[in-house]
């Protein structure tokens, strides 16, 4: 294919600018949607009911949320489980929940509305300080991981390596986020993992990238820097593309076919992805040359007083 030839010469620094504004435009509106509607959590965070209760034939999931709304658990989510007949509902945290009685009114109403026998499965509590830690950990778990990378690119590379992987790495996590807030869509410990994956993904293609940068800004005598970074882009660009497509690819069957259960996982990856993928061509290299690359930075450091004793 004509876009995986590796000789192919896109000038992806030359629209640098336009990517910037569109970068900007983005993280703005992410962090407007997260400061204006905020995240809506799931009882991993806030604290609850998880209710599971298992139905002898395929339940409808809109008569199971009247019979809900009907006995007074109107602000409950309920969704499919692995099957149709298998159905997950989450009640929000009160100061005088009982998990026992929740869950024997919540069965006792399903049971009644239900034209067909049901089971109840299990049936978990988490508590609003619970809750609370896993926010606070969930929020140190990203904050770790960028302070670990920003050390381990500063150690392989340059310290504006670090610096440009660890903004390539923020504005993913911000965006993902954002889009959360935006759409309003339940975020919970699956998806907290999706964010932490995402992170991983884009700072492995980030790597690629920055590694063929040195390769190039230390094997080309000649040429700009802006020069330089649009070969080692082009060079990367297959590995890039089918790399991103692949994994695009099962998460596309993780969301359609994995059950409402993982939507919220599969499509923060999905998005995770393809963020991760713009960002390692246009942020994390833009970033670099914003800083002042160049080819005396990337030098290999020659020692004093070695001497070469072959004859």
């Amino acid at each position: 294919m004509k876009f995986l030839n590796s000789k192919q010469n896109i000038d992806f620094m030359g629209k640098r600018q336009i990517a910037l504004v569109f970068s900007l435009v983005l993280i703005l509106i992410a962090i407007g949607s997260i400061v204006a509607r905020g995240l809506s959590l799931g009882i991993d965070f806030t604290g609850g009911t998880l209710i599971e209760v298992g139905y002898s034939e395929p339940a409808n999931l809109e008569s199971v949320r009247k019979a809900l709304v009907d006995s007074g658990y109107g602000d409950s989510s309920v969704q499919q489980f692995g099957t149709p007949r298998d159905i997950l509902i989450r009640l929000a945290s009160s100061a005088d929940a009982d998990s026992s009685r929740l869950s024997n009114e919540v069965f006792a109403a399903l049971s009644k509305a239900a034209d067909s026998k049901v089971e109840l499965r299990r049936v978990e509590f988490v508590g609003p300080q619970v809750g609370d830690e896993l926010a606070e950990d969930g929020a140190l778990a990203v904050l770790v991981a960028l302070i670990a990378i920003l050390m381990y690119v500063a150690m392989r590379f340059e310290w504006r390596f670090a610096v440009g992987s660890v903004i390539a790495l923020v504005h993913d996590v911000i965006i993902v986020v954002g889009l959360f807030a935006l759409l309003q869509i339940e975020f919970d410990l699956p998806v907290l993992a999706a964010v932490l994956a995402v992170i991983g993904y884009s700072l492995n293609d980030t790597i690629v990238v920055f590694d063929r940068i040195r390769e190039n800004f230390r094997k080309m005598r000649k040429g700009e820097p802006v020069d330089i970074v649009n070969r080692s882009l082009n060079e990367t660009l297959s590995r890039t593309l089918v790399t991103s497509l692949t994994t695009i690819l099962v998460l596309l069957a993780l969301f359609f076919l994995g059950g409402e259960i993982i939507h919220g996982f599969a499509f923060a990856l999905l998005v995770g992805v393809l963020i991760g993928t713009y960002s390692s061509i246009y942020v994390a290299s833009t970033s670099i040359l914003m800083l002042g690359v160049s080819k005396a930075d990337l030098m290999a450091v020659k020692k004093e007083g070695v001497v070469d004793d072959r004859p």
